[in-house]
């Protein structure tokens, strides 16, 4: 189980970068972009979300496989149209803000405001949301590797345990309690960081 830690984590942490690094240029087109950009972008996630984000997730599994890579990769696909709905309204409040208008003023290029104004503002954002996402990318993940389409026995991955536990569970209980108990702990553990985050920042 402990050794299991590894790859269930390394797998959330992955997705959610994914889905992070997906909605972050997303959702920046569409709010520092033109009035075109911004409605065909806007347009492309709002179709995505007509879609359960499981249902993107195993779609991109059947066309490329199951494996870890590709569970991986699919739960990160299907996080990012939240992420870049989140960061397209917190790019469409900064812009507009009186110091980005007083860099435009001095001169200063799109990149320097970009990288210096722009993104600091919603990275406190976006920290708060990871970790909330980290518990999110943990279960989905487990629950695609429970289905046999993520990580197959006997790779140590928390999903593939419990898949691999129920066959035996009348007799041999704790090989399926115990990979649940600690996804459970471990979503549980990141949600209640990222509300705790989250309140901090708004006290803030």
């Amino acid at each position: 189980m402990i050794h299991g830690t590894r790859a269930s984590l390394l797998i959330g942490v992955t997705a959610t970068a994914i889905g992070i690094g997906l909605g972050l240029i997303f959702g920046l087109l569409a709010g520092l972009g033109p009035r075109w950009l911004d409605f065909g972008t806007t347009r492309l996630l709002e179709v995505m979300f007509a879609f359960p984000g499981l249902l993107l997730a195993l779609l991109f599994i059947v066309i490329y496989g199951p494996g870890i890579v590709t569970s991986t990769i699919a739960v990160g696909l299907s996080t990012a149209p939240g992420y870049a709905r989140l960061i397209r309204s917190q790019t469409l409040q900064v812009r507009d803000a009186p110091y980005l208008e007083a860099a435009l003023v001095l001169g200063r290029g799109s990149v320097f405001r970009l990288t210096r104004h722009l993104l600091p503002n919603v990275a406190g954002t976006l920290f708060v949301i990871a970790t909330l996402g980290v518990g999110q990318s943990i279960v989905w993940a487990s629950a695609l590797s429970y289905l046999g389409l993520g990580a197959v026995p006997p790779s140590p991955e928390w999903g593939a345990m419990l898949s691999a536990g129920r066959t035996y569970i009348t007799s041999f209980w704790w090989m399926t309690f115990f990979p649940g108990l600690f996804i459970v702990l471990s979503a549980a553990a990141a949600t209640l960081l990222g509300r705790g985050l989250q309140q901090r920042k708004r006290s803030s």
